[in-house]
């Protein structure tokens, strides 16, 4: 048995309570002992939702094992039935519950629960994890809903375009966006609005909002949108076989993807869409794409990992949008694997596939990356490593979720994904202009801004050291430039973040034991942040090529010279 601090999924009964609290109508039974009932807090406190999750917990106890936990399942049903009333319910066990194979599904198949539909989910929790336990209980959901209307075997496909002959609009289910998922309720919202300015309807949402009778309402569809493919993909696929309803998978994440998206939807409905235009018109990210300011952004090392929708996003983003190199690409999301080591391939990188941080914190340090896009548990790893990070998946914390509106989908979600993305590296290019300059007449003790009776930096108040450079190759560059480093802001919030060999040690070990001397600390220090972490590397290489076991100021001076000619 392996133990950890923190894990990317939960178990799979968490999957089905997030289907569960996204929806109207549905009540879960969950049969757990006490200490598994903990899922509630990830809603009332992640999401800030004002009520609780709706789920009915058997809560057995230690002593409760001795008798009839079955009688104890039967109970819970039937009180949960007379007191929710609910119009779908879902019946299932946690974890723990499942090695005392009550089967509360199949008790709850015998009992009269006055016509509610029951569907009995069996998740196996220990090979199974969270977003496969959300996609199950999604499918089972719609699957035994929709039992009574499965068309007969030869049946003939229904046409996307048939909306033109029934004289309406075209319409579409978005499937797939749920609650602990990232920005989903912004993103239905970007996404409708985009949709209603092509002349598209949107027929049902789901789970998100939805009702088991919207859920009955999905054929009603001319086909389907795959929004999030970790939840929705496996009804997707049913409704693609079962009824014939066409798919739509591109999911548009960034501006190229919101585009392909859109081109597809007017395909696969015979729609004539008036694209041209239309991303310039939206979106501020392809303006300052071609603009000379964003030429620093090129090749600025990017390390992503997240879940396998965001991941593949972010890296094409990354690589083709805004220039940056990505350097590390991965997922936690086992399923589908496949998809991102394919995207991985594409940008000539071998794909992560992990669900240990300690090893994703481990290959985000043997990157040494300049920016970090990944899950919260990325955001701590990249603070210990002293890069800067932004959070593009689950799993999240209550600082990803904002009040206001912040779509990842869609023109909009193109600006917002643009702005978190750039900042990090244009603040941290501010704190190193600050730093490098501060023995500047203007930032000296008692010398005002241009705001009327502004102090002076703290740091130049008490005599801070100014931020140094090695001697420089040219006139005017940093030695770091010898290095083989062009200009360009880097990536740490933090100018005195050291980033040595000693700090991969935080990643899972010290590499091939390298030491950096007090003197080889002290000088690397005065090396502007932004390009300290490829000074490192270098400096590294040149000592293991030569089998020099501890980095000294000598031994960094002898790189330079090295790397300058």
């Amino acid at each position: 048995m392996e133990l950890t601090l923190w894990t990317y999924e939960g178990p799979p009964h968490v999957g089905a309570l997030r289907i569960a609290a996204s929806m109207e109508g549905v009540h879960y039974v969950l049969h757990a002992p006490q200490g598994d009932t903990y899922a509630d807090l990830l809603f009332t406190m992640i999401e800030r939702r004002d009520r609780r999750p709706p789920v009915t917990y058997t809560t057995f106890q230690a002593r409760d094992l001795g008798g009839d936990t079955a009688e104890l399942v039967k109970r819970s049903i039937t009180e949960a039935v007379e007191r929710f009333k609910p119009e779908a319910l879902l019946v299932g066990e946690s974890c723990t519950a499942e090695l005392i194979q009550d089967q509360p599904g199949a008790l709850a198949a015998g009992m009269d629960l006055g016509g509610v539909p029951m569907v009995s989910l069996d998740l196996p929790a220990y090979s199974k994890k969270e977003n496969w336990g959300a996609a199950e209980t999604f499918y089972q959901l719609v699957r035994g809903l929709l039992k009574d209307q499965l068309p007969a075997p030869g049946f003939t496909k229904p046409d996307p375009t048939r909306w033109r002959h029934e004289g309406r609009r075209p319409r579409v289910n978005l499937l797939g966006p749920s609650l602990l998922g990232f920005r989903c309720r912004d993103d239905v919202r970007e996404i409708t609005g985009l949709l209603a300015d092509h002349g598209i309807e949107v027929n049902v949402v789901a789970p998100l909002g939805a009702r088991p009778a919207d859920l009955q309402r999905l054929p009603q569809a001319d086909l389907n949108v795959c929004l999030y493919p970790e939840v929705a993909g496996p009804v997707c696929s049913w409704l693609e076989r079962s009824f014939g309803m066409a798919v739509v998978r591109t999911v548009p994440i960034g501006v190229g993807a919101t585009g392909e998206f859109l081109a597809e939807l007017g395909e696969k409905l015979g729609l004539e869409l008036a694209l041209v235009g239309e991303a310039d018109r939206r979106s501020r990210l392809p303006w300052y794409s071609r603009s000379v300011d964003s030429t620093y952004l090129t090749g600025k090392r990017v390390f992503i990992f997240a879940d396998a929708t965001h991941a593949i996003a972010a890296a094409r983003i990354a690589s083709q949008e805004l220039g940056f190199t990505v350097v590390g690409l991965g997922t936690y999301s086992r399923e589908q694997a496949r998809e991102v080591r394919a995207a991985a391939q594409e940008l000539g990188l071998e794909a992560l596939i992990s669900d240990d941080y300690l090893v994703v914190e481990k290959a985000m340090a043997e990157a040494a990356p300049e920016l970090v896009l990944g899950t919260q548990m990325e955001r701590h790893s990249a603070k210990r490593l002293g890069l800067p990070c932004a959070v593009i998946s689950s799993p999240l914390h209550v600082q990803d979720v904002p009040a206001r509106y912040s779509p990842q989908m869609g023109w909009e979600g193109a600006n917002v994904i643009f702005d978190s993305w750039v900042h990090p590296l244009m603040m941290g290019l501010e704190e190193h202009l600050i730093g490098m300059f501060r023995h500047d007449f203007e930032f000296v003790d008692g010398h005002l801004s241009h705001l009327e009776g502004a102090s002076a930096p703290a740091a130049a108040a008490t005599g801070a050291p100014k931020a140094a450079a090695l001697p420089s190759v040219e006139a005017g560059a940093p030695a770091a430039a010898a290095n083989g480093i062009a200009h360009g802001p880097g990536a740490s919030h933090d100018s005195n973040a050291l980033f040595t060999a000693g700090s991969v040690q935080a990643g899972g070990g010290q590499e091939l034991g390298l030491q950096w001397s007090a003197s080889g600390e002290a000088e690397l220090s005065r090396i502007p942040f932004f390009v300290r972490g490829k000074v490192r590397r270098n400096t590294e290489t040149y000592a293991r090529d030569r089998g020099v076991s501890t980095i000294t100021e000598e031994v960094l001076y002898d790189a330079k010279a090295h790397f300058s000619r």
